[in-house]
This record gives structure tokens, C-alpha cells and sequence, in this order.
């Protein structure tokens, strides 16, 4: 089943104690593309200048990446420039160029239009809303948001979440969005606007999420070297949305299983700049990680 995403893709200059990247690519829907491309062909919709290099387009559609829904306008590519010290879950902003990507204003194509599964990556409310409009037969629609549009959009953002069945945030926006301290009355209540599903991002504390009455953990994988954690939340999105995908079968297991894999691509995805690590790795690879990640909380009952 296909995988449509809507969202940005981008050039950043990204530096970290660890080393730097410049003009590399980026953008959320490039880091969920390719994490998802592992299970499943994804459709990708978003903008880029005429400046964009050709080198990063035969990437994207040598991975199962329909490129059909990719506009390339006239002026230059989104261009994010950020910073991280040794406390690498905060970025430091230095300069962000929205470029082409300022009036962005998605429009599908008409052979994507029946994708089962579709995630609306961290845009403007508004723009979610009109692609979950333009959708024929959704079987699943996840999204992503952050505090600017909580804080700026705030009503066009709950009419949206009416219409999504899996919201994906960190922490601070759960209790932002839902305007609560503690993390499950978050939950309870975003999950009353519409999403059946919340999955909660935590960085190196791992993922918690809650689907109906059933509240799982998940734990974030050691890691001995962290270059770079730019886009780990999308590459998380990715390999969650793509697990959905290739089991076609939408339950509290699947779901759980779908999480140890995003959590596992993200792994993967920080222990280098851009893309560089994820184009070493193979399936097998992954597979082993997520058994790897099986044993991390696996412990025996107690006999009687």
C-alpha cells in the first residue's frame, strides 16, 4: 500500500560538537521518505527551487519514491541553518530561509489521491486539512505538529486533528497542545479531538504511546556515537508509518511493533549527518536492530 507525504524538503547547514554538514539535504518529508521507502513505495508531495541539486532527486527515485507530486518552482530551495551543543535534543536555530517553500500550497496529484495511508509532516494547520480533504479513501491519516502552530494556529490546528487518526508530537507539545502538566490527561484529551492514536516523542527517553485504553513504552536505543539528530523525529515517523503500511492490519500490536521500527530507523538516522548513515543500511540491519531493541525491556514473569 502506498504512502503519501506532504511536507518539506530542504538544504541544511547543520553543525554539532561531533562535526558539520553544509547544504546537505534535509526537510521532513525527505527523512520520512526514506525511512519509509524501506517497507513500502512512498508518494512524495513538496517543493523545491530551481537551485535544488539533480543529485538529490536521483537519490529519492532510485529508493521507491514517486517524485510525481514534487513541484520545482522558480527561486531557491527551504534552507534551515542550526546548531547543537552537547545536549543534543536542543536545537539552535541560526537561520532559517523558507524560499520557495513560503507559499507552498499542496496539490496532489490525481494518481495519488487514493493513498490508504497518508502522513501530513509539520506544515501550516491549514494546508493539513486541504490534503486530508483531497484524499479519496484514507485508511490511516498521521500528522505531525509543533509549538509555532500550537501557539499561532491554535483552532485551525483542533479542526484539523478531527480529521487524523494518528497524532505524533514530543512531550513539551503534548502538554502545550492539550494545555496540561501531566502527560496521560494530555493524552486522554487530545485523543477526544479525533486522533485514536498518540504517539509521544522523548527523545533519549524513548516513545511513549497511547491508543484507546492501552498506554506502551518504548525505550530509546544506546547508542555510543550521536553525530547528528536532525530529523530523527521524521525518520521515527517514516519507519512507523511504514510498518503500518506493509502489515495493513491496524491494531494495538501492529502499532506497537510499527514504533520499535521508527524508533530503530531514528537510530540509525542520528549516528550521522543528512542522510549518510541511512544509505549504509540494509533491511537486514534493521531487522537486527529491532530484535536488538526487543531485548532491551524483555523480562520473564514471576513464577508462583
Amino acid at each position: 500500500m502506498s504512502i503519501l507525504v506532504v511536507g518539506s524538503i530542504a538544504l541544511d547547514t547543520v553543525a554539532t560538537p561531533f562535526g558539520e554538514a553544509e547544504e546537505a539535504l534535509g526537510g521532513a518529508a525527505v527523512y520520512f521518505s526514506y525511512a519509509a521507502s524501506f517497507f513500502n513505495e512512498v508518494r512524495l508531495v513538496g517543493v523545491v527551487g530551481e537551485d535544488f541539486p539533480e543529485e538529490h532527486l536521483e537519490l529519492l527515485a532510485g529508493r521507491n519514491i514517486d517524485l510525481a507530486g514534487l513541484e520545482k518552482a522558480p527561486g531557491a530551495t527551504f534552507r534551515w541553518k542550526g546548531r547543537y551543543d552537547f545536549d543534543l535534543n536542543e536545537a539552535h536555530t541560526l537561520d532559517t530561509q523558507l524560499n520557495v517553500f513560503e507559499t507552498f500550497a499542496p496539490s496532489i496529484p490525481d494518481s495519488f489521491k487514493d493513498s490508504e495511508f497518508v502522513f501530513l509532516a509539520n506544515i501550516q494547520p491549514g494546508l493539513q486539512l486541504d490534503v486530508a480533504k483531497q484524499v479519496t479513501a484514507p485508511k490511516v491519516i498521521a500528522c505531525d505538529t509543533m509549538n509555532f502552530w500550537i501557539e499561532g494556529a491554535y483552532d485551525q490546528l483542533l479542526e484539523t486533528l478531527g480529521s487524523v487518526d494518528i497524532l505524533i508530537i514530543n512531550d513539551a507539545e503534548t502538554r502545550e497542545l492539550a494545555r496540561e502538566p501531566s502527560l496521560v490527561r494530555a493524552a486522554r484529551k487530545i485523543m477526544g479531538w479525533g486522533p485514536k492514536t498518540l504517539v509521544v516523542k522523548r527523545g533519549e527517553y524513548g516513545v511513549l504511546m497511547f491508543h484507546g485504553d492501552t498506554v506502551f513504552s518504548a525505550p530509546a536505543y544506546p547508542l555510543e556515537d550521536v553525530f547528528d539528530p536532525t530529523g530523527a523525529g521524521d525518520t521515527f515517523a517514516g519507519g512507523f508509518m511504514g510498518y503500518l503500511s506493509a502489515a495493513d492490519d491496524i491494531n494495538d500490536a501492529t502499532i506497537r511493533q510499527a514504533i520499535v521500527f521508527g524508533s530503530t530507523l531514528a537510530s540509525f538516522n542520528v549516528e550521522d549527518f543528512s542522510l549518510n548513515r541511512m544509505k549504509e543500511i540494509s533491511m537486514q540491519d534493521i531487522l537486527d536492530r529491532f530484535t536488538e531493541f526487543k531485548l532491551l525491556s524483555h523480562f520473564e514473569e514471576i513464577k508462583p
